[in-house]
């Protein structure tokens, strides 16, 4: 039995994409074709305007010997054998000639001052890249760059990128002999910018990019995420596969950035997040964006240690369930939080063994954010209680499998202080400021793969996923609104993310006092009494 064709609207190539290639094929053979009529056309037009421009520049008195002349021209021509022809040939001839294309051609090879810069860091690579027994060598001190150089390009004067060549007994599997190329490449290409370096073990190719400054004028707003996806940040457009519209600027212009997007729930393998830094340079603000965009879907319940306040804005909004930042209050904070994960993890053991679905209170997302951990700790011994960080252990362990996420925030010089549990389990890791290399890899796992940069604006650092590559950050501003320093555009952006009633408009937006913290919801966990 024949096969019966499909219909065309079933087919891969539906007609109307066939009928555009078509055309659009046409087009481009009909252009081809019509190039030299195209030219002797614009030629002419171009004629036609300078014959108009130059009557409009003669004088009057000037224009009936001019007309003259040109009427005893034509009579001449006309009297002459192939007269016409002739006429006629120079006036296509005059008219290809003026209307070809002028577009200047880029130069085949560099400047001679960009040929002196890769020649100096041609030669300021040689003793790192060279060896007295290599009969051929590709780095020598009577060499040139051609070889080894093999693509540039220059913005501005200043190197943007460069892809070079090192011969094979380079030891490029050392970190030590990696960090000394990378540092003269950094001296020799200019300072004040950052740069990445990719190596290429397997082909002995070195390929140095000048990274242009994350955005900075991006503040905390409505992401386009999934349940269970969170924007830390952005960083640099080749470095992930996704991005997000955004509102920057002053005038909220929207454009596309790269996200850092941290993913939790049951299917993550970074469940939890660790950020460190130095003070004032935004791990408080990251946190306080995490919160924001996790009341979309959950509940959050804050512990701040620092006691200053930084999270009064989220007090008594729907979906907050404790803003504490006593130790007493983070410690029946963190210990409701650990009977809450146990309580969802024996309802999901129950479902699964009835064979029926999970309670929507067992399922709903819970976010446990905890800034300064250690302050309170250092609290706690003081006044003979129990570490609270200890009692992150639980929600840190099985927390991923009741959708239960914990997100901890400190500063750099207080590591030491962490309970072990919290830096074991935390394996999404942010770090912010101006740090050096080595203290990047300590907290991150791995080694940055750019230079530190010269201006560090709050909020920008570097991020590691699990096991992913180190990407630059760049947080989103999100201020506190009660300060009364944050500008009203930026308080008005965050008090616009809040749950519950509307803000007035940005122009009209007062620094509000601060509530009193809320206390634990009585329909949801235990007093405190009940809890010491």
């Amino acid at each position: 039995m024949a096969r019966r064709p499909l219909p065309s609207i079933l087919s891969s190539r539906p007609a109307l994409v066939r009928g555009r290639d078509l055309a659009r094929s046409a087009a481009d053979g009909a252009t081809d074709v019509l190039h030299p009529v195209l030219t002797i056309a614009r030629g002419m037009r171009r004629q036609v305007a300078w014959a108009g421009s130059w009557w409009g520049r003669t004088p009057k008195d000037r224009r009936g010997p001019a007309l003259l002349l040109a009427a005893a021209g034509v009579v001449v021509l006309v009297m002459m054998p192939y007269g016409p022809l002739l006429a006629v040939a120079a006036v296509l001839a005059s008219a290809a000639w003026m209307g070809r294309d002028r577009t200047a051609s880029a130069p085949a090879g560099p400047g001679q001052a960009e040929t002196a810069r890769l020649q100096a860091l041609y030669e300021a690579l040689v003793p790192y890249l060279s060896d007295p027994a290599d009969p051929a060598p590709l780095y020598a001190y009577d060499g040139s760059w051609d070889k080894a150089f093999t693509a540039y390009d220059f913005e501005g004067g200043r190197l943007a990128r460069l892809h070079l060549r090192y011969p094979a007994y380079f030891t490029d599997g050392e970190a030590d002999a990696r960090a000394r190329v990378e540092q003269l490449l950094h001296a020799k290409a200019g300072r004040g910018r950052e740069y990445r370096f990719d190596w290429n073990e397997e082909e002995n190719h070195l390929t140095l990019t000048a990274l242009p400054p994350l955005a900075t004028d991006i503040v905390a707003q409505r992401f386009v995420t999934a349940p269970g996806e969170t924007v830390l940040g952005f960083t640099d457009a080749d470095a992930v596969a996704r991005t997000v519209p955004v509102a920057a600027g002053e005038c909220g212009e929207g454009r596309d950035a790269p996200p850092v997007v941290w993913r939790t729930g049951a299917r993550s393998t970074e469940p939890h997040l660790l950020a460190l830094g130095q003070p004032g340079t935004g791990t408080t603000s990251l946190l306080r964006c995490v919160a924001l965009q996790s009341l979309v879907h959950g509940d959050v319940v804050i512990v701040d240690g620092s006691g200053t306040g930084e999270y009064a804005c989220l007090a008594g909004r729907p979906g907050v369930l404790a803003v504490e930042d006593s130790v007493l209050g983070a410690a029946a904070t963190l210990e409701w939080a650990a009977h809450e994960t146990e309580r969802r993890l024996v309802a999901v053991n129950r479902a699964r063994q009835e064979g029926r679905p999970v309670e929507e209170d067992a399922r709903r997302p819970l976010w446990i954010l905890v800034d300064r951990p250690t302050s309170l700790s250092q609290l706690a011994l003081a006044e003979g209680r129990p570490d609270p960080q200890l009692l992150l252990d639980v929600p840190l362990r099985h927390g991923r499998a009741v959708n239960v996420a914990v997100a901890v925030a400190d500063q750099l010089d207080a590591t030491e202080s962490l309970a072990p549990c919290v830096v074991a389990h935390t394996r999404a890791r942010v770090v912010l400021g101006r740090l050096a290399p080595e203290h990047v890899e300590a907290v991150l796992g791995a080694a940055q793969r750019t230079t530190p940069a010269a201006e560090v604006p709050p909020g920008r650092g570097y991020a590691r996923l699990g096991t992913g590559p180190v990407l630059r950050l760049q947080v989103p501003a999100t201020p506190d609104p009660y300060d009364e320093e944050t500008s009203p555009a930026h308080r008005a952006a965050v008090l616009a993310l809040l749950p519950g009633t509307p803000p007035p408009p940005a122009e009209e937006v007062p620094a509000p006092a601060a509530p009193e913290p809320a206390s634990l919801r009585k329909d949801v966990i235990r007093t405190v009494a009940d809890l010491t």
